[in-house]
């Protein structure tokens, strides 16, 4: 995995405070169309207590900050709205708090209004706060702590394919729980790129390697040849129309983020939102909670997806 940032459009960009750096998250928007910043809501913690704007910042999502019992979670959940506005601000070159949040039924966010011009995602995990802005098609992103503890007993059959579970089995026992953890996060980030949430399978697909080494989907295939996608790790994407591309890497030394995004083929326009409920009054978190897959497993995340030329900067 990648332990620092890096040149290549899936390298997450840290942003330690309002104050950005929005000029290096615009660049990395105009040179590949999306991009994955990171953060953590104690570097923000003073920025949403001190600022009077927070209030116009959150909006719609004012009332559901107030109601939130604990002080932490109210934090969390300030600076993951905040981290979404200020990053889909830089993608559309408008002020943070014009933007409208909402969601889709199963979490994932959406601005309102804007027919699906800037799409996101969101993850938490600890501190960590990861978003995910895209300008050229649907993106999706996950963390998990780089030392989690996951039984590959367990989770085998309800994570992995065949293929993959073979790849891993053959893996030393710390090399087989980074893979674990390493597919299980792309897994994560695929279906929330896909809206499809914990609707989908894990089993149900798979990653291996192209002939250059990049991380594909394998939708299914299992030919009993190759490498599983637990054996590395990488950028790449796969042929055709539409094709996906597909990061993992490791911030702060301490965190597994991987993205999913889905380039639209040239002179295919943004989809509209299917549905786009305003998040204050929604009855659900935004990507909050990820369940294991097959019922028997459950990880539960804190409750809280010309360069830079005349770009206003949030």
């Amino acid at each position: 995995m990648n332990g620092g940032p890096s040149a290549g459009p899936g390298a997450p960009v840290h942003v330690p405070g309002p104050e950005g750096p929005w000029e290096e998250v615009g660049d990395r928007l105009d040179e590949h169309g999306r991009v994955v910043v990171f953060t953590t809501w104690g570097q923000w913690m003073a920025a949403a207590l001190l600022d009077p704007g927070l209030r116009p910042l959150l909006g719609q999502d004012w009332p559901r900050y107030r109601q939130t019992p604990a002080a932490a979670g109210r934090l969390r959940f300030a600076v993951s709205r905040a981290v979404m506005k200020y990053a889909a601000a830089t993608a559309l070159d408008v002020p943070p708090a014009s933007l409208d949040l909402g969601h889709h039924p199963g979490g994932r966010p959406v601005l309102r209004g804007l027919g699906g011009e800037v799409e996101l995602s969101l993850a938490h995990t600890d501190e960590l706060i990861v978003v995910g802005v895209s300008r050229t098609g649907p993106i999706g992103v996950d963390a998990e702590p780089a030392d989690r503890a996951l039984s590959f007993d367990l989770l085998r059959d309800h994570v992995c394919t065949a293929r993959e579970g073979r790849a891993l089995a053959a893996l030393p026992e710390e090399e087989r729980r980074a893979g674990l953890l390493r597919l299980w996060t792309l897994k994560e980030a695929y279906t929330k790129a896909l809206g499809h949430g914990l609707r989908r399978r894990f089993p149900g697909f798979g990653f291996g390697r192209d002939a250059e080494g990049r991380t594909v989907l394998t939708e299914g295939q299992d030919d009993g040849t190759g490498a599983g996608a637990g054996a590395g790790e990488g950028a790449g994407a796969g042929p055709g129309e539409g094709a996906w591309e597909f990061a993992t890497h490791l911030v702060q030394d301490r965190y597994v983020v991987s993205s999913a995004h889905r380039r639209r083929p040239p002179g295919t326009p943004a989809r509209e939102p299917a549905v786009d409920t305003a998040s204050g009054r929604g009855a659900g978190p935004l990507e909050e909670t990820a369940a294991g897959h097959g019922g028997e497993l459950r990880f539960l995340r804190p409750v809280t997806s010309g360069p830079g030329r005349g770009r206003r900067t949030p």
